[in-house]
Parts: structure tokens; sequence; C-alpha cells
């Protein structure tokens, strides 16, 4: 069971931004040393690995990406061209399981301050950034494009609150991409990848495009806190059950299927060949960007 536990609300500094206070915050933050090691991290080459195509006859062997024909069991080779502008994908999971949180923030707040972030940063360096949140009815696409007022409205559409009880479908959100995502791009998975990990269609987004998933938990995701009885309940279709906290037994029990849980999704995703950013309510997002984007940095001038 996807449970959580349930508790009474309690206030978090990030929940009351109004869509103004994290433009600014954000439009802060997106500066100086972030929106340098953004620029380092995915810009900067005169030749640029542009997508994963399918073989055709007379294309040069030696581009032949052996990892990709490996995972969809056909051949697929590398093109490349001069480096050209950037796009940047959000897709911002706000399904009703992204809205629990036990400490600083929810997960739905962390993913959008994210985001936040990472969108003033493409401002900054002349991307063109695009935005799509998904859960249960609530898909909304919003094309990528440039400018200060473009940005101001993805901010706008990413704090739109979730609707309750609504099931992720991630699955879908990645179809719908494909469709319309024209071109190479880089693309961040913002969501607490609850439900079964929809590999094949991750491995196809990835031979075609940049993909980070970011995976976001809670502490409450990992351990079961010592609070007495307290119903379990999944936010995402109501079932519930109630269970004794204060039992060893049933804490160890908790901590052995999360862990179990959390390594499979991570082999999951990484065998599709997206690279892991991972979040946490308790942190801002800022710094694991920092180190995300620094790494990717090294890895590009190896």
């Amino acid at each position: 069971m996807k449970a959580r536990q349930q508790t009474t609300p309690t206030e978090h500094p990030f929940s009351h931004l109004s869509v103004r206070s994290l433009q600014i915050k954000a439009a802060h933050l997106a500066t100086g040393i972030f929106a340098g090691e953004y620029l380092s991290a995915f810009r900067g080459r005169g030749i640029e690995f542009e997508e994963v195509r399918e073989y055709q006859p007379g294309d040069d062997v030696r581009t032949i990406d052996w990892n990709v024909t490996a995972r969809l069991d056909r051949p697929f080779v590398k093109r490349f061209v001069e480096e050209r502008e950037l796009t940047l994908m959000i897709l911002l999971d706000c399904s009703a399981s992204m809205d629990f949180g036990t400490v600083r923030a929810t997960k739905q707040e962390t993913a959008t301050e994210a985001a936040a972030l990472l969108a003033f940063a493409a401002l900054r360096s002349n991307d063109r950034v695009g935005l799509f949140t998904y859960g249960g009815g609530r898909g909304h696409f919003l094309a990528p494009a440039k400018g200060k007022r473009h940005v101001m409205r993805l901010v706008h559409q990413a704090l739109a609150p979730p609707r309750e009880n609504e099931a992720s479908d991630l699955e879908s959100a990645l179809t719908y991409l494909q469709n319309v995502i024209k071109g190479r791009a880089l693309v961040f998975i913002f969501s607490d990848f609850l439900d079964p990990i929809p590999v094949r269609s991750l491995a196809t987004l990835a031979a075609r495009h940049d993909l980070v998933a970011v995976p976001i938990s809670d502490p409450a995701d990992r351990e079961l806190p010592s609070a007495g009885l307290v119903q379990l309940i999944d936010p995402e279709n109501g079932a519930s059950r109630l269970v004794d906290s204060s039992s060893r037994l049933v804490r160890e029990s908790y901590r052995r299927l999360a862990a179990g849980r959390l390594a499979e999704m991570r082999s999951r995703i990484s065998s599709s060949g997206a690279e892991i950013l991972d979040l946490d309510t308790r942190t801002p997002p800022l710094h694991p960007l920092i180190r995300f984007f620094r790494s990717r940095g090294r890895q590009r001038r190896q």
C-alpha cells in the first residue's frame, strides 16, 4: 500500500507563498553560482549531441548507441549537431500523494520550488522552457518558450493546487510528451514515483532526450514514527489501514517494505537510462540541484 500516516495539517514555511513571492525567491536564487552551474552542466560545447534515432541503411556504424540498442532490442544511432539553444521541459506530478510532508515542506512544494529554480536558470541562459503538470485528470501542457512573462506564467501554473484523490499517470504523460516535443530536450520529471515505473516509456524518452528523474521523498516514506495507533491512508485511492506504530515489529516491517520499494524504484529508473537526482522535503532544493549540475559539468569535461 502506498500509505501515508494521517496527520493534522501542519504549517510549512513554503505553503503559503504567493505566486509573486515564489517568483521573486526563485529569480533571486537562480543567479550567480546556480545559473553558472546550470550553464556549464548543459551548455558550452561546440558540437552537441542531439538525439538517438533508429538505425537506417547507410548510417555510420561507429555512431551506434549500444546501450540504447540493447535496451530496446533494435539498433539506434547517435546524432550530433552544432550546439544550439537548449529546450528545458519540466514534468510535474500533481497527484494527491505529492501533497504530503512531515517536515519543512510537502513534496509538491519541494518539486514546485525546484521547478521554479530551473525555469529561472533557463531564463537567464536564454533557453526555452516548458511545463507539463499531470496527475489524474489534471494534465496541462505549457509549450516551451522564452521570456520572463512566459516563466512567470509557468510558475503560476506549477503552483496551481493539486486535486484530491487523483492518481498519477506517468505513462500517459510520457506518451503525450513524446508526441508534442520536437527535437532534443532536457527533461526533468518531478514525482514521488509511488506508482509502477513505466520503464519502456522512460527508456523511449531517454533515447531521444536528456532525461533526469527527480524522486521526491519525505522521512515518513522510510520510517514510521512511534505515535501509537495511526491510520495509514493511500492518498490516491482512499484505502486505509489501522496500525500500532508503537510496535517495534510494525515499524521494522514498515522500514523493510519502504526500503525495498525505494530500491526497486531506483533500479527501474536507472534501467531506463534516465539519470536520478534525489530531493527530500527536509532540504531546500537549491544545493542538491547545484551538486547535480556540478557532477554533470565534470562528466562533460572528461
